[in-house]
């Protein structure tokens, strides 16, 4: 039996912030170089901008989906049966969400790149999480997966 999946996401790096961490690197790369011939010339180069790379498709392998009867953010799953309320928090209510109106046992999933944000509640009484706060660039769909 396979399991239904209504919605599916992927929070990726956007490509506008690649060049930033690139060049931090090359640089650092370039101090460490500092003209020197032989393996400093080239090591630095071929360890860190790889890792850099790596380090950035790492941020961005975070899913966000709907799947099974669970919602999945990142690691963590929840039955949809305990889920509640869903609120679409606009990116210009964002930073509200995400500091003073933040309860420190909430789970977060946020990407700073991904402005909306999709806040569930959890009405498991067991828990003692009180609702997830998820970065999505669709809120709506996601919204109405959870919902369904």
């Amino acid at each position: 039996m396979t399991a239904t999946t209504t919605y599916r996401e992927r929070l990726y790096v956007t490509w506008w912030i690649w060049p930033l961490p690139l060049l931090a690197a090359a640089l650092l790369a370039a101090e460490v170089h500092m003209g020197f011939p032989g393996v400093r010339s080239w090591l630095p180069y071929a360890v860190l901008l790889p890792l850099t790379v790596a380090l950035i498709v790492r941020m961005g392998s975070t899913k966000v989906e709907v799947t099974g009867g669970e919602l999945r953010a990142g690691e963590a799953r929840i039955p949809l049966e305990l889920l509640g309320e869903v609120e679409i928090i606009a990116p210009e209510d964002r930073r509200k969400a995400m500091g003073p109106h933040l309860d420190p046992a909430a789970f977060v999933v946020h990407r700073g790149w991904v402005k909306p944000l999709v806040r569930v509640r959890v009405t498991d009484p067991q828990d003692p999480t009180p609702y997830w706060v998820i970065s999505t660039r669709h809120p709506e769909e996601l919204a109405a997966a959870i919902k369904s």
